[in-house]
């Protein structure tokens, strides 16, 4: 009976999406801080210093070295970026998809420094909301971020 019973408990909970998915993130991390530091002229291991070991290079096309970056959230949402470097000897000529991304999706995947920002903001709000009222109104500084 209880086993019937536990297993009617996880068909529901399963149904319900209750269970939480990891997100998924695949190839380079691709962030626009890093990009913004690359310019025209770096080497070879200057590029590899600041945006890490590329994900498809080839022996058969030397000037070019493709990131690839995948991220999927735990709700779902898919994020795709492809930056390609151009080098012309051994200095860094041309970039492309390299430009600022700002849409809905760069919200599931903030930076570190992001997250911890709006960490310290949450925090703050919480400890306010916390404090003894006389009369028991909460009244919350406005939270919209920039």
């Amino acid at each position: 009976m209880r086993v019937l019973l536990l297993s009617f408990l996880l068909v529901g909970l399963s149904g319900c999406q209750i269970i939480y998915k990891l997100p998924t993130r695949q190839g380079n991390v691709i962030e626009q801080r890093d990009l913004n530091k690359l310019k025209p002229g770096m080497t070879r291991e200057q590029v590899k210093f600041v945006m890490g070991t590329p994900l498809a290079a080839t022996p058969f096309r030397d000037d070019r070295w493709d990131y690839l970056g995948y991220y999927k959230s735990p709700r779902g949402e898919v994020t795709q970026r492809t930056v390609s470097v151009y080098f012309e000897g051994n200095q860094l000529a041309r970039l492309e998809g390299a430009e600022d991304q700002r849409d809905a999706n760069a919200l599931s995947r903030p930076d570190a420094d992001a997250v911890i920002k709006a960490d310290k903001i949450d925090r703050a709000n919480a400890e306010r909301s916390a404090e003894d009222n006389d009369s028991d109104i909460v009244i919350n500084p406005d939270t919209r971020r920039p």
